[in-house]
């Protein structure tokens, strides 16, 4: 069995969505009030406050006069929030994540209902406090005996409503394909085949730039505080949702594409965080979102009975001739096609290192050995060329610590 979240657009009535927007305000509060507590508490006497603290506070908040509005909505949503913030301080502690923010209005926000707290009736979604079903606009079914086990509502910058329903579902596996196929991720082509395919990279961002630019020149001359200022907020918002919806469209067709027609998949480590670093090239690394992409074909071969094999980034996918064996001294960005001097073969810069990359990814999942960055022995020069001085320089480089991550 395996948990598979069903997304879906609604539209609340009046009386939906006044409850709803309060619900997500007094999740936002109590979110934010605990937040608080828990950093005076270690800043002032060095206690660390968990969550059965924070949920007894929340219990004398609800006592409170000014606070009664709290009791009005379903206490479930105010009680995963508090779990929610838990969470967050355990990957903070684990150094998986940086400290938590506070909630901010503006960002919309998302409430989850456990089973106690909402119904599945007759194809219709009810939540606490609320008489009436969610408008969900179905735009797929769900797997027959479907029982969610929470379902998440949420509402964008863009003021724009979605219903998550968390299912359990058997998934068949596809059936076995021949085909093995090397991933090297790239900016104009935004992937490169090891079977001379490239996919051009659709630039999402860069399509949407100057209407973007436009809406927020006009966000930038509004009075802030008014309502006028709220009405270009939005438009901006909307093109930041138009971006992020093209940009999640095209990947997933892109990655159930290739996990449908392919057995093994290699692909590269690559560390975008450090990548990003680099200011001339972080708004086009942005762009390509090459995180979002790993991570869709990793959870999707993990369902169709496919295998993902990453490769070390360290590993000279680019540097390294298919052909011979032969690395490049230097391959600079500016360089997309290259002869090797060793046997004369002309190379496609990303097609030869995505050939690189199934090589090494086959190599990893044969053997299980990891791939580095190999020194340059004498199978990787040609004869003719070896040099004592450039094999000694070469060593010193690899005994250099890798930088950290």
């Amino acid at each position: 069995m395996t948990q598979k979240a069903f997304q879906y657009r609604f539209y609340p009535t009046p009386e939906q969505e006044n409850l709803l927007r309060r619900t997500l305000g007094c999740t936002r509060l109590v979110y934010n009030r605990a937040l608080a507590y828990r950093t005076q508490a270690w800043y002032e006497d060095k206690k660390r406050v968990g969550y059965s603290d924070t949920s007894a506070m929340l219990t004398q908040w609800k006592q409170q006069d000014e606070l009664q509005f709290l009791n009005e909505v379903s206490c479930v949503p105010l009680q995963q929030g508090l779990r929610h913030l838990q969470k967050a301080f355990s990957n903070f502690f684990a150094g998986r994540a940086k400290y938590p923010n506070f909630k901010k209005k503006r960002n919309g926000g998302s409430v989850e209902f456990t089973k106690s707290a909402f119904k599945l009736k007759s194809g219709q979604v009810y939540l606490a406090k609320c008489y009436e079903p969610l408008p969900i606009r179905w735009s797929r079914q769900l797997p027959k005996g479907a029982n969610p086990s929470t379902v998440t509502v949420k509402l964008s910058p863009a003021q724009r409503w979605t219903v998550s329903l968390w299912v359990d579902v058997d998934i068949e596996p596809l059936p076995e394909s021949p085909n093995k196929v090397g991933v090297d991720l790239g900016i104009t082509s935004l992937v490169a085949l090891s079977n001379g395919e490239k996919i051009a990279n659709p630039k999402g961002f860069k399509a949407k730039r100057a209407k973007l630019k436009r809406v927020q020149k006009a966000l930038a001359r509004k009075q802030k505080g008014s309502l006028n200022r709220e009405k270009a907020r939005l438009k901006v918002a909307q093109v930041h949702q138009e971006i992020a919806d093209a940009r999640k469209d095209f990947l997933h067709k892109l990655t159930t594409q290739l996990v449908r027609e392919n057995q093994t998949i290699a692909v590269e480590d690559l560390a975008v965080k450090n990548m990003v670093k680099n200011h001339k090239l972080a708004l086009a690394i942005s762009d390509c979102s090459w995180g979002e992409l790993v991570r869709q074909l990793e959870y999707k071969c993990e369902w169709y009975g496919r295998t993902l094999v990453k490769i070390d980034r360290w590993f000279p996918s680019s540097k390294r001739c298919s052909n011979c064996g032969y690395v490049a001294e230097k391959m600079p960005l500016n360089i997309r096609e290259w002869e090797c001097p060793s046997c004369g073969v002309v190379h496609d810069r990303d097609v030869n290192a995505s050939v690189n990359i199934l090589a090494a990814g086959l190599a990893v999942s044969v053997c299980g050995a990891t791939v580095r960055r190999s020194l340059r022995s004498s199978r990787s020069l040609h004869p003719r060329e070896r040099r004592p001085e450039q094999s000694k320089s070469v060593r010193a480089g690899a005994m250099k610590q890798k930088p950290r991550s």
